[in-house]
């Protein structure tokens, strides 16, 4: 038996894991394609907020803002993105 966080009990999650599956690919892909020009961590965050209509406070920016800096990691290690340093800001953009 299978308790999720935010669905009900039940004896078969792969359901649950190909929602979660595909949410993952669908956020790396919104992050991907915003890094088609030049951002900064603080505009993306603010966008992907904006998408999912989320409303920011501390908890939130900090939850979703370690989420989203798992995602840069994870596409800078795939070499999907890169980043440099202008005026003292990392901005980060396709590879």
């Amino acid at each position: 038996m299978y308790i999720p966080s935010h669905c009900e009990a039940t004896n078969n999650i792969s359901s649950l894991i190909e929602l979660n599956k595909n949410k993952v690919k669908e956020i790396i892909d919104k992050i991907y394609n915003i890094c088609e020009k030049e951002m900064g961590f603080e505009e993306i965050l603010k966008y992907i907020f904006d998408e999912y209509n989320l409303t920011m406070n501390a908890n939130q920016y900090v939850l979703v803002g370690s989420t989203i800096r798992s995602y840069l990691s994870y596409l800078l290690d795939e070499n999907k993105i890169s980043y440099e340093f202008k005026d003292n800001k990392m901005l980060w953009k396709q590879a």
